[in-house]
């Protein structure tokens, strides 16, 4: 069935289902591809210019030769959001997708009559199919997993550069999806021993009412996470990088994720352990209030009403951005 929603395509726009890129594209064959993902709070995008920014420091390192100019795609972006406002409901909010790659490689030239072209591709569609599935975990936590999957380190491929190549992301979700229990979440270690990020996400704990988050070194450095340090200098809470061992994680009071879609969901368990008292943490649940406070939506609220509303959403079990089958957690 056709949603109605547009996808920006290379300067058209075209129906969602039909929005697809060349199975040439330097994106399928290396991963060549840079990339970020947006969300509204009450149909407002937050930090648009900050993820814009960033997808901008990959296509520099990366030498996409980019024409358009950030303010080109911030506008092209908001103009996606308004051709796709009438397809979303009043309480949906818009999941910005953006894409970019340098497009078909060179030794396929003559199929497009050597006129090659870099890939950008703007997609809108609600944000509730990303955070749906997340509604239990606001009671249940997470139990974040510690996996053999290692974070690629900066000196081998710098994760600070928001990339398509995340099949080890993939491999991570897949190993935790084995683990007993329920509500499994991957954490991965850096090379160096020290606890890095989830897959797609990024971790901290707390202790002592000071809040901690892995260095900024082998990690994909979140614009959520960010935004953790601004709401602890709101509230006057400590917050602050260091290396964190598994250790660390053991004895700290509480513990939670960070990532775009959902904001902040809680951690219970470290390897199936109690984090704290294995409950709701007391600097946890202050910062969600605030955050909750500074974009004018209840975000425990939003997506337990979101998991309502979508609970046959993902009754297949296929992998998501952030698990992957839970067959073997039953």
């Amino acid at each position: 069935m056709d949603s109605g929603r547009l996808v920006y395509l290379n300067g058209k726009y075209v129906s969602e289902k039909d929005a697809k890129i060349s199975i040439f594209d330097s994106a399928l064959m290396f991963g060549d591809m840079v990339f970020e993902m947006t969300r509204s709070f009450k149909k407002k995008q937050f930090k648009l210019k900050e993820h814009i920014e960033r997808l901008y420091y990959g296509i520099k390192i990366y030498r996409i030769p980019m024409k358009l100019s950030p303010e080109d795609l911030e506008n092209i972006c908001y103009e996606t959001i308004e051709k796709n406002e009438p397809f979303f409901n009043d309480t949906d909010e818009h999941r910005l997708m953006i894409n970019v790659s340098r497009g078909p490689l060179g030794i396929y030239s003559p199929i497009f009559d050597n006129k090659l072209e870099t890939t950008v591709v703007v997609a809108d569609f609600p944000l509730k199919w990303t955070v749906a599935y997340m509604a239990p975990l606001y009671d249940e936590g997470v139990n974040a997993v510690l996996v053999s999957q290692r974070a690629i380190p900066a000196h081998l491929a710098d994760p600070k550069i928001k990339n398509r190549s995340r099949v080890f992301y993939q491999m991570a979700n897949i190993e935790a999806s084995m683990f007993r229990g329920k509500n499994n979440w991957a954490l991965l270690m850096g090379t160096d021993g020290f606890i890095a990020e989830g897959s797609g996400d990024n971790f901290f704990i707390v202790k002592n009412g000071v809040v901690y988050t892995p260095e900024g070194r082998d990690c994909l450095v979140g614009i959520t996470r960010n935004y953790i340090f601004e709401i602890c200098d709101q509230l006057g809470i400590k917050c602050v990088e260091k290396n964190i061992e598994p250790y660390h994680v053991y004895t700290a009071d509480e513990a939670f994720m960070t990532g775009t879609p959902f904001s902040i969901l809680p951690v219970f368990r470290f390897n199936e352990t109690p984090v704290g008292d294995g409950k709701f943490g007391k600097i946890t649940k202050i910062l969600i209030d605030k955050w909750s406070k500074n974009v004018g939506v209840d975000l425990i609220k939003q997506i337990k009403d979101f998991g309502k509303e979508c609970a046959d959403l993902n009754k297949n079990n296929a992998p998501t951005p952030y698990q992957f089958s839970t067959d073997n957690n039953q």
